[in-house]
């Protein structure tokens, strides 16, 4: 009824509008300015946070934070997050044609046996995408948010500093140019496209055999197999074209028909909990990577880009190319795809256990009490009024313990150290460490990075096991709906997808985080970012999230795997009931045949 990949072509364009909209907030917003920055000279910055003793409490000061709760400034946020959410808006829009009607297409004019395999290699070069993006922000974030307007004087952040921030705006602008460019092609394809020849040739196989069969007296079977051929082949070849008010009359039957579809809405409900998995660890992996392991932002998405993603692509090639091969029906794709989860939950177990406990943090994790001076912990801070809003972390090395600012470690001098083409900021007379000593700038390192590798090896193999049923899940939807209600039935897949997954799946997931933060940084007198987090805590239910939503999935497969067995059980019944009933109508008819054949 439409043009589908000239429909295909206009989404792509609204999606790189969308990108380009996502990357406007940067250029319409003020520069980035993390605590204590100065565009006016740098060493200022490392002063702001040190330890200033005085006998009265100091004068207030202007507090260039302050500024930021100015009605003006809360006005150009909200707008900030309007166009965010006009692009959001806009990209869903134009992604809705792109997989319903590219998947329907592919499999209206390739050859069944060639389907699984075309739908397969669809999937493995869209996860090309995430691994793309994932690199490309891994090196993106590595370059500072502000690039296009320095300050004079420099930043003092490094790229392993919490406060950083990459720059987020300019991945959104190269990948809306190359949406641009691959939405080109797309308008020259034709409305319909020929057959394969591999099709052609089957079809003439099935007309011979039929003729022949007929030839050697075997009429009723085979005739009514060719008349229900060649109907089904009208049917689908000769569509007429329905009108807005036809069709609307005819989609509440098609919707109905579709959603009362046994196989289809546990196939989508498998799909909607894996969906939901993929959505929260696509949003938050980079993040829990972060705080776990103690990497950077840019390391982590270069991780998922280069493990991850590619494991899931090979996966997809597996599952299409196994259904391809070995001719796999709707059970045996049912047990592929049970095997596939089940091997991916228990994948899954290990990740409980490797990680480790949150660092010292004095006055969070580690209350005075057990701090290495304990007795100086209250009197060492308190003539140095330090903001309680304030963070620049620092880490006294000897004892790993993690001081929010300098000014709470009571350090009153810093200092700037070359060392092999890197600067190391010190901070020195530091009352609150043992001796007076120095203690570094930025977090403590955490002492299970080793981890990190492992963890993303053992996430990467169930990311392929998972992605192994991707292609037989959905050959099991477009071989149990009607050819008709294909585009119908995979559109509303990926609504129900979207709406039950992708929109609620990062909100779970953030909120199940929140809840493991011990810190909280405050904002206009309001909670804002979280500054730490209780490790344990948030690897176990960051994890178990997943392995809910694992079981939830392998639940379905074997409930799809029962009512496909069940199904087969009772057409095997009728298959056998209908032979006895032809068997002995021959054997009553045999007789009166005889001596006409034996005449002639």
């Amino acid at each position: 009824r439409v043009h589908r990949p000239r429909l295909i072509g206009c989404g792509a364009v609204l999606v790189a509008l969308a990108g380009l909209l996502m990357s406007l907030p940067h250029f319409i917003s003020e520069p980035y300015r993390y605590d204590h920055t100065s565009s006016v000279d740098m060493p200022q910055d490392f002063e702001a946070s040190l330890c200033q003793p005085t006998t009265s409490v100091p004068a207030p000061t202007p507090d260039p934070s302050n500024s930021s709760c100015s009605s003006y400034t809360e006005t150009q946020h909200l707008a900030v997050v309007g166009i965010m959410f006009a692009a959001q808006t806009l990209l869903g829009v134009g992604a809705v044609p792109i997989q319903p009607f590219g998947i329907s297409y592919i499999d209206d004019f390739a050859h069944n046996s060639n389907s699984p395999l075309y739908v397969g290699i669809l999937f493995a070069v869209t996860m090309m995408g995430p691994g793309m993006a994932y690199g490309l922000g891994g090196l993106m974030l590595r370059l500072y948010v502000d690039i296009d307007r320095m300050p004079e004087g420099g930043i003092s952040l490094t790229s392993k500093d919490p406060r950083w921030v990459g720059a987020w705006w300019l991945g959104f602008l190269v990948s809306a140019g190359a949406v641009a460019l691959a939405a080109v092609p797309y308008f020259f394809f034709p409305r319909e496209m020929p057959r394969e020849k591999h099709e052609l040739r089957f079809r003439r196989r099935v007309l011979e055999a039929t003729a022949s069969s007929v030839s050697k007296g075997e009429d009723s079977p085979p005739e009514s197999l060719a008349e229900s051929q060649e109907k089904q082949d009208s049917l689908t070849q000769i569509a007429p074209d329905l009108t807005v008010i036809q069709f609307i009359k005819v989609f509440p039957r098609v919707l109905l028909r579709t959603l009362r579809h046994p196989i289809f809405l546990l196939v989508v409900l498998s799909q909607v909990c894996m969906s939901s998995m993929v959505a929260g660890m696509a949003t938050f992996l980079p993040k829990f990577l972060e705080r776990q392991f103690s990497i950077t932002a840019s390391y982590a998405n270069l991780l998922i880009g280069c493990l991850t993603i590619p494991s899931a692509i090979v996966g997809i090639v597996i599952g299409g190319v196994l259904v391809k091969r070995l001719h796999l029906g709707p059970v045996r794709c049912a047990v592929l795809c049970l095997l596939g989860e089940l091997f991916c939950l228990l994948l899954s177990l290990p990740l409980f256990f490797m990680g480790c406990s949150t660092h010292q943090i004095a006055g969070i994790t580690q209350p005075p009490g057990h701090l290495p001076r304990p007795e100086l912990f209250t009197a060492c801070t308190e003539p140095c009024f330090c903001p309680l809003d304030d963070f620049n972390p620092v880490c006294d090395p000897k004892t790993h313990v993690e001081y929010l600012t300098p000014c709470q470690a009571g350090c009153t001098g810093w200092a700037l150290q070359e060392a092999l083409d890197k600067s190391q900021v010190f901070y020195a007379n530091c009352s609150c460490i043992v001796g007076g000593g120095s203690v570094l700038a930025g977090s403590c390192e955490s002492s299970c990075s080793h981890l990190v590798l492992p963890f993303m090896v053992l996430i990467s193999l169930g990311a392929s096991l998972a992605s192994l049923t991707h292609t037989p899940s959905f050959m099991l939807i477009l071989r149990g709906v009607k050819k008709e209600d294909k585009t119908l039935a995979v559109g509303i897949q990926f609504m129900l997808l979207r709406v039950l997954a992708w929109m609620p799946s990062p909100v779970i997931h953030g909120s199940a985080i929140d809840t493991t933060c011990v810190h909280w940084a405050q904002s206009c007198g309001r909670r804002a970012v979280c500054r730490y987090y209780d490790h344990d805590l948030l690897r176990n239910r960051f994890v178990g999230l997943q392995v809910f939503f694992k079981t939830g999935s392998l639940a379905c497969f074997a409930l799809i795997l029962a009512i496909l067995r069940q199904q087969d059980k009772e057409e095997g019944t009728q298959v056998t009931v209908s032979t006895s009933g032809l068997q002995q109508q021959l054997l009553t008819s045999g007789p009166e045949k005889k001596p006409e054949e034996s005449r002639v």
